[in-house]
């Protein structure tokens, strides 16, 4: 399939705020309006979709309502960007629904991350457009006292100038968790960690178009008409958090969504492996997530980057699902071409 690029933004374009999967935008309206605020100081408009700020259990909104709000956002022509709330677990339920014909036909930036991993797919092997994992506006965009710095960067380099290049790993990092819904995120900023750079934990040269996102978002694709084949591509994987607030994902269950890929040959086909920092993880459980992902990526002979600044922990890149990425060991070198936005 043709890929398409998107149209970059530029300063007085409108962008709109959709919800595909969790309803957490009610319960914690400051971080909305930070995050609007945050898109304002861009120099863009922003409005929000009628259905994005719902909740209704476990999910924004029914079915039809989230499926009228990406509709709607992929149809006006005012519209240069679409930016998600937050991920969730079930972008999933909306994949039969929507009219690839419609997005396909209006091509703009879409963008988020965690459980939009599930879209991001879909509309890429639907209809080739590239589209870009990286901030929500609740996560990034609404972050006390100010977005961070880094992440701002990165989503003006992708979005805003269509150049990223060479990636450069983060001064600090951070995990901690602090609860939106007492506010206790507006009390101060977190607190973060000095960041140590990439690690590769296998040496090597390559390029290919990069594909990937959140265990165990890439998961719920298995088997059906949404999954895109991963031979020849680099794959870049996000371990987000686990069941409770401020908790990793389990090993056992990190361990056994990547046996679901193992078995899918995902591993023996690609061409480098990306590895963002994983949320919440002790020295002990990192240590046995190298060791995991080594063994399943035996006999194999791409190189393995370990520690970029992708998905659940900040900050983190923006990543146009699609472009054409380099991975230099010897240069130390994570390296995204341009060409993914016009």
């Amino acid at each position: 399939m043709k890929i398409i690029s998107p149209p970059r933004l530029k300063k007085g374009d409108l962008v709109t705020i959709i919800s595909p999967s969790a309803g957490l935008a009610p319960f914690a309206m400051h971080r909305i309006e930070q995050g609007k605020k945050a898109l304002e100081d861009m120099g863009l408009k922003v409005k929000v979709e009628a259905n994005a700020l719902l909740n209704a259990g476990h999910v924004s909104g029914t079915i039809e309502q989230r499926i009228a709000d990406l509709h709607s956002a992929f149809a006006d022509k005012d519209v240069k960007a679409i930016i998600c709330t937050i991920g969730g677990n079930h972008s999933n339920q909306l994949l039969k629904h929507l009219d690839w014909k419609l997005i396909k036909n209006n091509p703009k930036i879409f963008l988020g991350y965690s459980d939009i991993t599930v879209l991001h797919h879909a509309i890429l092997k639907k209809t080739g457009l590239i589209t870009f994992y990286g901030p929500c506006l609740m996560t990034e965009f609404g972050e006390y006292p100010e977005m961070n710095i880094y992440n701002k960067k990165y989503v003006q380099k992708a979005l805003i100038h269509g150049e990223i290049g060479n990636i450069e790993p983060s001064k600090e990092w951070t995990d901690e968790f602090l609860n939106w819904f007492t506010k206790d995120d507006q009390k101060r900023k977190r607190e973060y960690k000095i960041n140590t750079g990439f690690k590769w934990w296998r040496e090597g040269k390559s390029t290919g178009n990069i594909i990937g996102g959140a265990i165990p978002s890439i998961n719920h694709l298995v088997g059906t008409e949404y999954w895109n084949k991963f031979k020849g591509k680099i794959f870049f994987l996000d371990l987000p958090e686990g069941n409770n607030p401020g908790e990793g994902i389990s090993i056992s269950d990190f361990d056994a969504y990547l046996s679901d890929l193992f078995n899918l040959d995902v591993f023996k086909g690609i061409k480098g492996l990306i590895i963002g920092r994983p949320y919440s993880q002790n020295n002990e459980s990192l240590e046995k997530i190298e060791k995991i992902i080594k063994g399943y990526t035996k006999g194999t002979k791409y190189p393995i980057l370990y520690g970029v600044d992708i998905g659940h922990t900040s900050p983190m890149i923006t990543i146009p699902m699609g472009a054409k990425v380099l991975l230099d060991s010897k240069l130390n070198k994570f390296v995204i071409q341009k060409g993914f936005i016009d």
